[in-house]
Order: C-alpha cells, then structure tokens, then sequence
C-alpha cells in the first residue's frame, strides 16, 4: 500500500481508482486533491488510525468488475441484472446458472465468492430463492463479507459500515426495480471511515480462529 507525507492532485490522479492509500502522521493533503480523491474514490487513512494490514481489507471503493451468479430460481433475475450493470458499463462475469434445472446455491455463491476472494472481480452478486443460503454459503469463503439485501438502505449500510463485498440477493423477495436499486446502493457506495475499516481486521481475526 502506498504511504504519502502529503497527497497532491498530480498524486491523486494517477492513483487507481478505488485504490486505498495510506497518510502519514501530520500528512496533507491539499484541497485540489481532495475532489480528485473524492471523484476517483479512492480512501485515505491516516496512519494510527489503522494498521497497513487493516486498510488492505477494505472492499475496492470503486467497482468496475462484478461477478453475478445464480441457481435455477434466480436464472431470469440474474440475466436481467447483468444486463443492467452492463448498461452501467460495468465489466459483468455472468457465472450461470442457465436453465430450469435444480442447481445448489452453495455452488453457484461459491463461484461467485470465489472470484472476488482471488480478486478476479471487484464484488459480486449471488442470487437464490431468498438469497439467504447464497450469503451463508459465500461467508465460508476466507476474505469474503457477503450479506443479503431486501432494501438498499440495507446494501448501502453493508458495505459503507461492514466492508460487504458479495451482495446476494432472493428473487421471490424483490422485483427487477427493487434489485436495481439495491444493486446500484451496493456498487456506489464506499468504505472511508477509519473506525469501519479497523473493524474488518476483528471480522478477519475471527476467520483465522
């Protein structure tokens, strides 16, 4: 992770988007820079407030690749998102599942999980039924902080508060606008606050326990 004693707006634009960087104590950075940071959404923490270790675990603020995969009973949902987000301009990995045959959520959250944990992709999207296997399945994936959305205040708070970097979603809960919205809550919004990120490293802690 890159450590700055001041961030200026040369500094801020040629950092990646959605990067996380570190600011040294009694750093700077100046006010052009700010707006730059702000647009690029990349997050700044302030050495002390969290270890190099903690703020490496924030999700990528901004998100350019998704993962989306489903079960049978989310094929028409998942379709109809992915053409969506790509509409976005999104770089969507559309995993299947295709067609009406049983297929088990554990192993389409799985796949979708997995591409995120390998950073493949930046987030991703599983959908079942009501998305509730999907996000237990996807949370036994080390590094993966899955949660599952019926609103998008509550997709808003899961990755603002909780670092969440797989959504998954239940398609008999939510109709196409309703999971339009959550999905654009999920994608737009990103983890900034030091006390927040410092808590993934408990989360973190608990996966190695």
């Amino acid at each position: 992770m890159k450590t700055f004693e001041i961030i200026t707006e040369t500094d801020a634009r040629v950092l990646e988007r959605g990067e996380t960087v570190m600011l040294a104590r009694g750093g700077h950075i100046t006010p052009l820079a700010q707006d730059t940071l702000r647009e690029r959404r990349v997050t700044v923490v302030r050495d002390g407030q969290v270890s190099i270790e903690e703020a490496a675990l924030a999700p990528v603020a901004d998100i350019r690749r998704i993962a989306i995969a489903s079960d049978h009973g989310g094929v028409k949902l998942r379709k109809d998102l992915v053409a969506f987000l790509r509409g976005r301009g999104l770089s969507v990995h559309d995993m299947g599942t295709d067609g009406s045959d049983p297929v088990d959520y554990p192993d389409t959250a799985a796949v979708a999980a997995r591409s995120v944990a390998l950073g493949e992709t930046d987030a991703g999207i599983a959908i079942d039924g009501a998305g509730i296997g999907s996000a237990i399945a996807a949370n036994k994936i080390r590094g993966i902080r899955a949660v599952m959305a019926t609103t998008d205040t509550i997709a808003r708070y899961a990755r603002q508060h909780n670092g969440a970097n797989v959504l998954t979603l239940g398609a008999t809960l939510v109709s196409l606008e309703e999971a339009k919205a959550i999905v654009t809550a999920f994608v737009t919004t990103p983890m900034s606050e030091a006390r927040y990120i410092r808590r993934l490293g408990k989360i973190r802690d608990l996966e190695r326990s």
